[in-house]
């Protein structure tokens, strides 16, 4: 099913989609529900949210979140003072209305032993009345991306029932190429005017141009920071800010190095990912541990395209969420179901079919840069260390960044004539998935997560 291209690029906050936006909105709406009638709430969290949660702030998403916050309204300085307050005076004010008593080591618990079938990211929400009697018993499960489902799949960002009412549905890569050919249309043209189907044009215009200034916003933030060190415990240093310093340094010696441009590709990349690790504002894009290949690429398209211009932007948004799409609906963009391939491998691919769609290519030439971005990510684990989006996740995304771009220029040599079809690609990501061992699903289990030392 076609998702919406405001439902794969959401404002919010960092460290996680998954693990910290999806949680938040799984709280708010439970607490949305019960805030009548409930005195207790009690959190039982499960799975990768329980394994990685404290890593991924989890446990503050969902304070948070059963205070009435929701992820794309939040203001991240607001939102530490507040967990300040909760957590010194064992209260919350549930839904944003009502105080309760929150006693985090009672109400909020991590069963890490256990994992509910439908899927690893996976919490459950129970209220009570004064006298302890069971108000209302809800399970919630966060599928990638900051998307939530309850347990009849109707939760809060989940789509509608009967799917979305759009003029252009397409379940595949291939079926997505023969509407293109059918219309006449590019796949930005086609995106557009399922957009069109819910939000009047200029609205639609509106709201990509806020998706595109807060993934700018993230990369200067990111680059001006004057913390030098990402919280967490593991000590990992802020490197943009000095990045930046250094490329502004040599610009002159930089005339000389072609390559430059790929040190000021990293430099964004780092720089939104750093902000996400420190619980700043970002675009999932799908998700919040890949949110800075997208913002990057943008941007190298930007800066460094003598042709680049609004429309452009809009083409590179509007193609990147259609390939997002036939991840989401084929595959995951989970890295709790099939490891960082889900993640920085699906932005990697959108990145790549955005800005070939911006720099003019063919449909056939974008869905050969799509699967270009993912054939040589496949395999790719989540095995964060300390369970923090830090290591090797903001690295992931400056690489993730450069791949995108070697995808297009490839794509773009030839006629958009290949071996392997998206299709094919996404299907294999797929399967390995599901092959993958859960110590490599954003559990920090294995991999990373265990062969490096925190200190």
């Amino acid at each position: 099913m076609v998702s919406s291209t405001f439902d794969l690029f959401k404002i919010g906050v960092g460290p996680s989609s998954s693990h910290t936006m999806g949680p938040m909105t799984a709280a708010a709406d439970f607490a949305r529900r019960v805030v009548d009638k409930a005195e207790r709430v009690e959190v039982l969290l499960y799975g990768s949210l329980a394994l990685t949660g404290k890593g991924h702030a989890t446990d503050r998403a969902i304070l948070l979140g059963l205070s009435g916050h929701v992820p794309a309204a939040i203001d991240p300085d607001a939102a530490d003072a507040e967990i300040v307050a909760i957590r010194s005076g064992g209260r919350l004010t549930l839904a944003g209305i009502k105080p309760i008593a929150f006693d985090e080591a009672r109400d909020l618990r991590f069963l890490q032993r256990e994992r509910l079938d439908f899927h690893s990211n996976a919490m459950t929400f129970a209220a009570f009345d004064g006298a302890g009697a069971g108000i209302l018993r809800r399970t919630y499960y966060s599928v990638g991306g900051g998307a939530v489902l309850d347990q009849d799949q109707i939760g809060a960002n989940a789509p509608p029932e009967g799917g979305w009412d759009v003029p252009h549905s397409f379940a595949s890569g291939d079926a997505l190429l023969v509407r293109a050919n059918a219309t006449g249309n590019t796949i930005a043209q086609l995106m557009r005017e399922n957009e069109e189907a819910t939000y009047p044009p200029e609205e639609v215009s509106a709201r990509i141009a806020e998706i595109r200034d807060v993934m700018s916003a993230c990369i200067d933030r990111g680059i001006r920071s004057d913390l030098a060190e990402l919280p967490g415990g593991l000590r990992v240093r802020r490197r943009a800010p000095v990045i930046h310093k250094t490329l502004l340094a040599r610009q002159e010696r930089a005339l000389a190095d072609p390559l430059t441009v790929i040190d000021w590709i990293n430099l964004w990349a780092l720089a939104v990912n750093e902000e996400n690790a420190a619980g700043g504002k970002v675009v999932t894009a799908p998700t919040n541990g890949a949110a800075g290949i997208i913002p990057a690429v943008l941007r190298y398209y930007e800066r460094f395209s003598a042709t680049a211009c609004q429309r452009g932007i809009e083409d590179f948004l509007l193609t990147a969420a259609a390939i997002g799409s036939l991840y989401k609906a084929n595959a995951s963009i989970s890295g709790a179901e099939v490891g960082c391939q889900g993640e920085v491998g699906v932005a990697c691919s959108m990145a790549a079919a955005g800005l070939t769609a911006a720099l003019g290519g063919t449909p056939e030439q974008i869905e050969n840069a799509a699967e270009i971005g993912m054939e040589h990510n496949l395999g790719l684990t989540c095995d964060p260390v300390g369970g923090l989006v830090q290591v090797p996740c903001i690295e992931r995304n400056a690489v993730g960044s450069v791949k995108a771009i070697e995808a297009t220029r490839l794509a773009l040599l030839g006629d958009g004539s290949h071996r392997v079809s998206l299709d094919q690609v996404i299907e294999t990501m797929r399967k390995t998935g599901l092959d993958m061992s859960e110590r490599y699903k954003e559990t920090s289990l294995g991999g990373l997560a265990v062969n490096v030392v925190e200190c």
